[in-house]
C-alpha cells in the first residue's frame, strides 16, 4: 500500500476523530459519573429519582438529535441559506458532519447517560434498602434495572420515530442554538470550511 493510499484511508475513516472522541469519552464519563453519584448520594430518594429521570431524558434527547442528523439531507437548508436565514449555515455544517455529530450524540452522550443512570440506580437501591430494611435487595435491583432499561429503550424508540419524521425541524433548532452560542460567546463547533 502506497503512502498516498494510507493517507486517504486515514482521512476517509478520520482516525484522529476516533482517538480524540475515545479519550474525551473516557474523561467525561469519569467526571459525570462522579458528579451524578455525589448528587444522588446527597439527595433524598425522590430527588434522586428526579436526577435519574433527567439523566435518562438527556440520553434520549441526544439520541434523537443524532438520528435526525444522520437521516437529514442538505437541500432544504441550502434553500434557507438562499433566503438569508443565518442559522441555515449551522444546519448545513451539522448535516455535513453527520458522522461526528451522530457519534457524539448517540454513542458518547448515550453511553455516558447509560453509565450515569446505572450508577444513579445503584445508589437509589442502597438508599431504599437503608431506609426500608425489609425490602429484598435482589428484587429491588431487578425491578429498578428493568425500569431504567425500559424507559431508556422506549424513549429512544420514540425519539427515533420523531427524528426520522421531523429531522429538519430538529436540526434547525440545534442550528439556532449553535448560532446563539457563536454570536454571543464566540463558541464555534465546526470550522468554516466548505467540506
Amino acid at each position: 500500500m502506497s503512502k498516498k493510499e494510507k493517507k486517504s484511508i486515514f482521512r476517509k475513516y478520520n482516525f484522529r476523530w476516533v482517538l480524540l472522541i475515545s479519550l474525551w469519552t473516557f474523561f467525561s464519563a469519569a467526571i459525570f459519573s462522579v458528579i451524578t453519584d455525589s448528587l444522588v448520594t446527597n439527595l433524598d430518594i425522590l430527588m434522586a429519582f428526579i436526577v435519574l429521570v433527567v439523566v435518562i431524558s438527556i440520553g434520549v434527547i441526544f439520541d434523537t438529535i443524532g438520528i435526525a442528523v444522520a437521516v437529514a439531507i442538505e437541500g432544504p437548508f441550502h434553500a434557507m441559506a438562499a433566503n438569508r436565514i443565518k442559522e441555515a449555515k449551522h444546519a448545513i455544517k451539522l448535516v455535513r458532519n453527520a458522522s461526528q455529530v451522530s457519534n457524539f450524540c448517540n454513542d458518547v452522550i448515550g453511553d455516558i447517560s447509560g453509565i450515569m443512570s446505572g450508577a444513579a440506580g445503584a445508589t437509589i437501591i442502597f438508599k431504599l434498602i437503608a431506609e426500608y430494611p425489609l425490602l429484598n435487595s435482589t428484587i429491588l435491583n431487578i425491578i429498578l434495572t428493568s425500569l431504567i432499561a425500559a424507559f431508556t429503550v422506549g424513549g429512544k424508540a420514540l425519539g427515533k420515530s420523531v427524528a426520522i419524521l421531523h429531522n429538519e425541524e430538529i436540526i434547525f433548532k440545534i442550528a439556532v442554538l449553535l448560532s446563539f452560542f457563536e454570536s454571543n460567546f464566540g463558541i464555534q463547533i465546526f470550522k468554516n470550511n466548505k467540506r
